[in-house]
């Protein structure tokens, strides 16, 4: 209890002092100080623990005024020497401002990183630097940041070119050389050193301070008390749940309160959950430790003493102070630069800086960020100072990492995020740094390590790190180190993984981060310390590639499936983060000539290391073959170990192009080991590898199960294959040009498994086995082979391989994905290969291959391959997976029928090869091959049985084909016969060897010609035979006259060609005529049929004429003139109406609606709707008391009921929603917790045809005339039943019929509805009649007769009642109390009710049905003129300047309006204002009473089924006329009053006393009329601009914290923190997200939202709906971009906003949502109520 009290005490005691203190009076007492430091920490000891952490009773605001006041005010006077504020503003004056903008990022805030200028993408600019910079002008990617990096304009290593916006450009001084500390007066800067380093200091101590139990010397309290909190720690491990339920166990609070501790200790890192003595707190801490140890390590929690945490708490302000005071200038951040790098008593790395980084991971989260931040504020923006930063954070590197690993946080409060600020500079204890956040429990975002993309990413910072600290072999130590998992060869092992070893698996990987940020830069010039180091870095990343080369190998299961999927992802993760790397080591070594030759020779060596860890067990063997041998050694891919990792090989492979591509190879053949490479040494490992592939493919690795695979798929996929499978073919290719082609042939097919059935003595004769499984997979994988040996040759479009440019290679790529299908901008992205930068190159050369067509309203904009360009298609394109060849092949076939050309796809014309490989065409004429093609020839000759497939003719046709074209080439470029060595004509003229005398390659080729079962290939085989007829003239014309031109060769062609085309058009033409011909016998037939038979046609047609005019005219025979059409009152048109007959969708049964007959049904759906509100901010009624009888003219809250117009007997329904409702029972009581799309506990249930959302039937009445209560009681039923429904939808209430509300409610739900359709039709420019779907009209006709008949289900009395208080609003009645004022009454609900509650009124009096009719009549002229007179008493006075001329014909209108208006004016005196021009008036009048004669034309014409008049079902002139003329009104409205005015001046006198009247126009809020439709809010063009909006947008709950989800209100334009516990409120019992809370607030449970970093629309229906909608936000290709992937630039799309709006207006949010939940059954799992 003491305690307590004494907390009482202490404001009032500090009070005083707060007074009595002087700032100025210690500053200068501490400048006489002999020890400064010691005086400063006294003050703090003896104040610190009075302002802070005083308990539950501490308020945020008074400890940061005390601290300001008590603390930090001394601090800066002493700094100053004068008044704070004066001495700051002058510090500013003075400074030079910097050229570095070092704006850093929140969280969620736009960047903007240039595609063109930027030196790689970690560059990027804040918006502000954006928008003023001429980036803006280039291709540029927006992301959002995750918090923490800077803006880089200023920094002119981060562009190539403009690395200044406005704001920051240079004046002409010279800043580099000048020292920031010279201007300063030497007194403050003396000052400066030592209150910095005292500061600096003290906070360093206590955020790093071990010992709780007592304080750094001199920071002691004067009195200590039993005072300590239960500090609770954040990390990593722990869920939101587990601390929750821990804490309400160990403290007893309640689940919110829990709630918001788990918020603030994960943003915070920390809070205390107890405050009190020492006793207490502990026992709290082993709860908390005991609950939470079960499954990991125990949650971090220390007992600390009060006046320590105050000191740490202080530690934070004072560096926060210390980021703010140098902000005002350079010297200040220089001195305090120098402080904290400043080396302490301890020697290295003993410097304050030093200390906080290599602590990092014991510190709490907010803690980090501070430091962090400071960090960024100083040593960063000092460029000086940045250097000697990152050379002490390259030295800690491995101790940080290593830190790090073991942390549980994330790496963005982790010191080692710094890295990128400074690797990415081209020019740091690293290993130390991420050592520690290899064991830090919390991400990488709070980790000292995140800092080094601050550092390693700037060009000259990385150069130099690399040079004096060996920062490259550093980290690739470091990496290694950390992957201590290795089999008895030495190679990484990933097998069963633990979650501990996985979690650092993934910490390890952002070492390959910081690898990549000191590559990201090439060097220009080299010097030899670079060599050196470069290719010692070198060295230890080939140890690494070695560890993987041939980890995870796999063996063949023969017999039984494998038990155990093996781990192969690990293998790849690591193969896809190094991906980049490797390319990038590749490029490095481009750039110099000796760097490249050494780092062949190194990498040669490595190899030959891995080759000689090989099995040595192979047995030599020697193959031949087509009259030529080779000597190998046994070794079965489907027998023996294989590994699809060989990064060593491709490696070598790679740097094997490079040599071609810079001729070095040519140039200094000395210096390069190019003797020593065996070239089947070479191919050997590639060529297992893509053996494996062919197996896989050939379904002989069944066994080996999923993962196999999938490894197979990811060699092949677009993210792997550029250093996978590319660099195996590019191996393959090397080394077959540098052995004899029939050799390679022969070891190929050795490994391949394919020798026996080539090198029989009969092969011709096709090598037959019984076994049909191993015949089907012999061919595939003969296929393989040959496509194998396809792309050895054809695939040139890498430099170095064939003669070629990178653009070539992309336009290649961009072909052959054309050729499939048109396709997207981000499909096309997807299908290429990305650089380190995030590039493709697709920008550069798409317009030139590609037309661009525009999307519409849905869909996307699609990319078409030009025509000219599908020459260069190519069947056998090596990325093409088995789908997308024959996607392409069908796509290209069909394109060339259309065309007219000849189904034949030749292979095209290939690129010169580079001289390294030019040997490579051999590989097409040489025997083996020749051999293998006249195999496969003859057995598709003589096809029968299983063993030959008609993809391998294929197959060989276009090896065949690309032979003569490599001739063809020869031919043409050579001069002289002599020198061409390619001649393939000569040989495939040649038979077969000796045993099988079968005919040459050319005679199968022309016996083939014709063979009817090669229809398909026809066209091949020809283009095949006119190509060697061609080349044959080509030989002999150079023979003969070895100078002419072989011109003619192709003229030649052409001719062959020409004739082909002349006989298919020939073809068309006769085809064209025969249709036509045709077609003209068939209209001949049908006038012969009318002609025949012309009675009958002309009866109907007559029959036709007669039914319409009726319809039309229902005028009496006598009178000659043509009445117009009028829809209410005595001279109503359209009486009867004729039968209807409907027929039910679940039985087919046809049947009429009739009075006494079976009951039929419509389908409807009906929902609450604030669509129309005026008032958002209406609370929602209380639904037990709620009287709805009268609907205010805010129209806050409606219902609407729509319907799909699907007709069922009402007892097939019921017997389908109780089938309905079964099916859900059961489903709830199996265990299966499946969510449906519907709710059929809420009577929800799909429409039977459509499968449309509905919860409910209306009934279908026919016209009736008589006032009894006719209908038979299944019609009865139903009418309870639709009547029940809106009441329970409408008011929110249990079913109760017997409420006299119900009726009302489905008045309510009709007026409701019409209104809304009305202001559709509007907003839509559509005609009121005609353009409605029947599905609307139907509803719309069932609602209105629904509503005349549905007081036949509801007790008489209570009808009557309605009746008489409808009327008493109109004409006021003494003994009816609680009637509205006139103002608060919306007109039309009112016409509504009092018509259709009128038939009750009537069935007392027995006189004729025209009653009814007069009695509609007059109550729509009574209630107009209410209407009329509300208008006036809203318009708002417009004083205008002239008289309108008006004309005539308004004239009387005018006077009429002023007249009524000065009447009001007598009754209502000075509360009116004064109008003079009576055009004003009536314009106000007529525009603001139209939407209330279309709602009523609507309302009576399905009510009386009058049709509507010609005029109103077209949108034109005249409708005002057609309009007061169909609902029996005069034109000029004002008549109505005027003809009645002594009836009605009373009544009018009654409307004005009313004492609401006089209120509302006095200070309410008054509703205009017309009411204007609602929009949906206004939307930024650019998206960028909302990014922003939400990027400053905090939590409203957790003290100005940023949302994670910010989402944007579409109907209101409220920003929400989505997704979040700290928002969640409570509706109806249940926690639900700040967006599901705020749809019924806004939406009646309805809402449409937009995920503003997600860039999605959230389209919600109550707490159990909801589902993901396109964004109206497109890039420039017509694309969305859900979850800004790609970043590129967003606007906005009006049509597709429109397409939005729409779909609200319509209702038809809830409809769409269930659509979406059916066809997307993983929507309906998501917990939409949290979001």
């Amino acid at each position: 209890m003491a305690a307590v009290e004494s907390d009482r005490e202490l404001p009032s005691a500090l009070c005083s002092e707060f007074l009595n203190f002087s700032a100025k009076d210690t500053a200068s007492r501490w400048l006489q100080a002999v020890d400064l430091q010691q005086e400063v920490y006294h003050h703090l000891a003896d104040y610190v623990p009075r302002i802070f952490c005083l308990g539950p009773s501490a308020s945020p605001q008074r400890e940061d005024l005390a601290s300001q006041l008590l603390l930090l005010a001394p601090l800066e006077w002493l700094l100053l020497g004068e008044e704070p504020s004066s001495g700051l503003a002058r510090l500013q004056q003075n400074n030079q401002p910097s050229l570095l903008c070092g704006h850093v990022f929140k969280v969620g805030e736009p960047t903007y990183s240039c595609r063109e200028c930027a030196a790689d993408p970690t560059c990027v600019l804040c918006m502000q630097c954006f928008l003023g910079s001429e980036h803006k002008e280039h291709r540029y990617r927006m992301t959002t940041s995750g918090g923490g990096g800077f803006c880089d304009c200023g920094d002119a290593e981060a562009w190539k070119k403009a690395p200044y916006c406005h704001k920051h450009e240079p004046n002409n001084r010279d800043t580099s050389q000048e020292d920031p500390v010279a201007p300063l007066p030497a007194d403050m800067v003396a000052r400066g050193y030592s209150i910095f380093s005292i500061i600096l200091k003290y906070a360093v101590d206590l955020l790093t301070w071990e010992q709780e139990d007592q304080l750094p010397a001199g920071l002691t309290p004067p009195d200590r008390g039993d005072t300590y909190y239960c500090m609770l720690f954040n990390d990593e491990v722990h869920t939101y749940e587990q601390v929750i339920y821990t804490l309400q166990k160990a403290v007893n609070c309640t689940q919110k309160e829990a709630v918001s501790f788990a918020t603030t200790v994960d943003r915070d890192g920390r809070k205390s959950v107890r405050f009190g003595d020492f006793q207490f707190c502990e026992q709290a801490k082993s709860v908390i430790v005991r609950n939470t140890s079960r499954q990991s390590k125990p949650l971090r929690v220390q007992v600390m003493h009060s006046s320590f945490v105050a000191h740490q708490c202080f530690a934070l302000k004072a560096l926060g102070w210390l980021g703010q005071i140098i902000q005002y200038s350079d010297g200040l951040r220089r001195i305090l630069c120098q402080v904290g790098l400043q080396e302490g008593p301890e020697g290295e790395n003993s410097s304050l800086v030093d200390i906080l980084m290599l602590s990092d991971s014991k510190m709490w989260k907010g803690a980090r960020n501070v430091y962090h931040q400071l960090l960024m504020n100083s040593l960063l923006m000092d460029l000086k100072y940045k250097k000697l930063f990152a050379i002490q954070f390259a030295k800690n590197y491995r101790r940080l990492q290593t830190d790090f690993m073991e942390d549980d946080h994330e790496r963005v409060v982790s010191v080692t995020s710094l890295s990128v600020q400074l690797f990415t500079v081209p020019t740091m204890n690293y290993e130390r740094l991420q050592s520690d956040y290899v064991k830090d429990d919390h991400d990488r975002e709070f980790s000292i390590t995140d800092l080094s993309v601050q550092m390693f990413t700037v060009p000259s910072l990385a150069r130099m790190l690399m040079v004096e600290e060996n920062l490259m072999t550093t980290i690739i130590r470091t990496f290694v180190d950390h992957l201590r998992h290795r089999d008895l060869q030495g190679r990484f092992q990933f097998d069963r993984y633990t979650a501990q070893q996985a979690f650092k698996f993934r910490r390890v990987q952002s070492l390959i981060g910081d690898l990549k940020y000191i590559l990201i830069s090439r060097p220009t010039e080299w010097s030899n310390l670079l060599r050196e180091k470069f290719l010692e870095g070198l060295d230890a990343f080939l140890e690494l590639l070695k560890c993987m080369q041939g980890m995870d190998p796999v063996v063949r299961q023969v017999g039984q499936h494998i038990e155990m999927e093996p781990e192969w992802e690990a293998a790849f993760t690591l193969q896809m983060k190094l991906t980049h790397i490797i390319s990038m080591m590749q490029e490095w070594c481009a750039t110099d000539e000796c760097v490249l030759i050494e780092a062949y020779k190194k990498c040669l060596c490595a190899l030959s290391q891995c080759h000689s860890g090989l099995p040595d067990g192979e047995q030599p063997i020697s193959l031949s073959l087509a009259g030529h041998s080779v000597e190998t050694f046994r070794y079965q891919v489907s027998q023996d170990k294989v590994s699809i990792h060989l990064p060593v090989c491709r490696l070598l492979a790679g740097l094997h192009v490079l040599l071609s591509k810079t001729e070095l190879a040519s140039r200094f053949p000395e210096q390069l080991p190019l003797g020593e490479l065996s070239p089947p040494l070479l191919i050997e490992l590639p060529l297992r590898c893509l053996v494996l592939c062919a197996q896989v493919h050939a379904g002989m690795w069944r066994r080996n199960g999923f993962s196999l695979i999938n490894q197979i798929y990811y060699y092949h996929n677009v993210k792997c294959r550029v250093e996978m499978f590319d660099k195996d073919v590019i191996m393959l290719q090397a080394g077959a040009s540098m052995m004899d082609p029939n050799h390679f042939l022969m070891i190929a097919l050795s490994r391949f498994e394919l020798f026996h059935i080539f090198s029989s003595a009969d092969c011709r004769k096709r090598y037959r086995d019984s076994n049909k499984d191993v015949v089907q997979q012999n061919n595939t994988l003969i296929e393989e082979m040959l496509h194998l040996i396809i792309m050895v040759v054809g695939e040139r479009f890498v430099g170095g391989v064939g003669q070629v440019e990178p653009y070539d290679e992309v336009r290649r790529e961009l072909i052959h994905q054309l050729s499939i299908r048109p396709m997207a901008h981000s499909e096309l992205v997807k299908a290429l290969p990305e650089n380190e930068n995030k590039e493709t190159g697709l920008e550069r050369v798409i317009d030139s291959v590609a037309s661009f067509k525009k999307p519409g309203v849905t869909g996307r904009g699609l990319y078409e391959l030009r025509p000219e360009w599908s020459k260069h298609f190519n069947l056998y394109f090596h990325h093409y997976s088995r789908a997308d060849q024959s996607k392409a092949e069908e796509a290209q076939r069909k394109l060339r029928r259309q065309n007219g050309d000849d189904s034949a796809l030749p292979p095209p014309v290939l690129p010169p090869l580079c001289p390294l490989f030019a040997s490579l065409v051999n590989l097409l004429q040489c025997d083996v091959l020749l051999a293998v093609e006249g195999a496969v020839l003859q057995w598709a000759v003589e096809p029968s049985g299983g063993g030959w497939t008609e993809s391998m003719l294929q197959r060989v046709l276009h090896l065949i084909g690309m032979a003569l074209l490599e001739e063809q080439q020869q031919l043409e470029n050579s001069n002289r016969d002599d020198d061409i060595t390619f001649n393939y004509t000569s040989k495939i003229i040649r038979p077969g060897e000796a045993p099988s005398t079968s005919g040459s390659v050319l005679a199968l080729l022309e016996s083939l010609q014709n063979a009817p079962h090669l229809e398909v290939h026809k066209d091949m085989i020809t283009w095949i035979l006119k190509m060697v007829a061609n080349i044959k003239t080509m030989r002999e014309r150079s023979a003969s006259t070895s100078t002419a031109t072989t011109s003619q060769g192709q003229g030649l062609e052409e001719t062959v060609r020409d004739k082909d085309k002349a006989e298919r058009k020939r073809k068309a033409e006769m085809a064209r005529l025969r249709r036509e011909k045709i077609m003209a016998q068939m209209s001949e037939m049908q006038k012969h049929f009318i002609n025949e038979n012309k009675e009958l046609f002309q009866q109907s047609l007559e029959e036709l004429e007669a039914s319409t005019s009726t319809a039309l005219d229902h005028s009496p025979p006598t009178s000659e003139v043509c009445v117009s059409v009028v829809c209410v009152g005595p001279r109503r048109s359209g009486r009867g109406e004729g039968r209807r007959l409907v027929t039910c969708i679940l039985c087919q049964e046809e049947q009429e609606v009739r009075v006494h007959g079976r009951a039929m049904v419509l389908a409807a759906f009906v929902q609450r709707s604030t669509v129309m509100s005026k008032n958002r901010s209406r609370a929602l009624p209380d639904p037990e008391h709620h009287d709805p009888l009268f609907m205010h003219p805010d129209l806050a809250f409606g219902t609407h009921t729509a319907s799909c117009g699907h007709i069922m007997h009402a007892t097939c329904w019921q017997r389908y929603f109780e089938a309905v409702q079964l099916k859900e029972q059961r489903r709830q009581h199996t265990r299966l917790r499946v969510h449906t799309s519907c709710d059929v506990e809420n009577g929800e249930f799909l429409c039977p045809l459509c499968e449309c959302l509905s919860n409910t039937v209306i009934p279908l009445l026919p016209h009736i005339q008589s006032h009894r209560n006719p209908f038979s009681s299944s019609i009865r039923e139903m009418i309870t039943t639709f009547g029940t429904a809106t009441y329970k939808v409408g008011l929110k209430l249990h079913p109760n019929d017997q409420d006299p509300r119900v009726p009302v409610m489905s008045w309510a739900s009709c007026a409701y509805t019409m209104q809304s359709i009305e202001r559709l039709l509007v907003d839509e420019e559509k005609p009121l009649f005609g353009s409605l779907p029947c599905r609307q009209d139907d509803c719309l006709s069932s609602l209105a007769r629904f509503g005349s008949a549905c007081w036949t289900a509801a007790s008489l009395t209570t009808v009557q009642t309605h009746f008489i208080r409808l009327f008493a609003a109109l004409v006021p009645d003494p003994q009816v109390e609680n009637t509205p004022c006139i103002l608060d009454i919306d007109m039309f609900h009112l016409l509504v009710y009092s018509v259709l509650s009128y038939s009750s009124v009537h069935c007392l009096d027995q006189s004729r049905p025209s009653v009814v009719d007069s009695a509609q009549l007059h109550l729509l002229h009574l209630v107009t003129v209410a209407h009329l007179v509300q208008i006036l008493l809203t318009s708002t006075p417009v004083e205008v300047s002239m008289d309108q001329d008006s004309g005539e014909s308004e004239k009387e209108e005018e006077e009429m309006t002023c007249l009524l208006y000065n009447t009001l004016k007598r009754h209502l005196g000075s509360v009116l204002p004064e109008v003079s021009s009576g055009w004003h008036l009536w314009r106000c009048v007529k525009a603001g009473v139209l939407p209330f004669l279309r709602s009523a034309a609507l309302f009576f014409h399905h009510l009386n089924t009058t049709p509507p008049p010609a005029e109103l079902q077209v949108v034109g002139p005249g409708q005002w006329e057609a309009l007061c003329s169909y609902l029996s009104l005069p034109c000029n409205v004002l008549q109505l009053y005027h003809s009645q005015h002594t009836l009605l001046e009373p009544l009018l006198q009654g409307w004005c006393c009313h004492p609401g009247v006089r209120q509302a126009l006095q200070g309410g809020v008054l509703i205009r009329f017309p009411r204007e439709s609602n929009r949906l809010i206004d939307l930024p063009e650019d998206y960028s601009t909302l990014i922003n909006q939400a990027s400053s947008f905090t939590c409203p709950r957790s003290g100005g914290d940023k949302s994670r989800a910010p989402t944007l209100c579409l109907v209101c334009g409220s920003m929400l923190c989505s997704q979040s516990y700290c928002c969640q409120t409570e509706v109806d019992g249940e926690d639900v997200g700040a967006c599901t809370a705020h749809t019924f607030i806004c939406g009646a449970g309805l809402g449409l939202f937009l995920r503003v970093r997600e860039s999605q629309v959230l389209l919600l229906a109550g707490k159990t709906k909801g589902c993901f909608y396109p964004p109206p936000y497109l890039d420039d290709y017509g694309e969305t971009d859900q979850g800004l992937r790609r970043g590129n630039p967003l606007h906005l799309c009006p049509e597709r906003y429109r397409k939005i709006q729409r779909l609200w207006r319509q209702h038809g949010v809830t409809e769409e949502i269930g659509h979406a939940q059916e066809a997307n059954q993983t929507l309906v799992s998501i917990e939409w109520q949290h979001l």
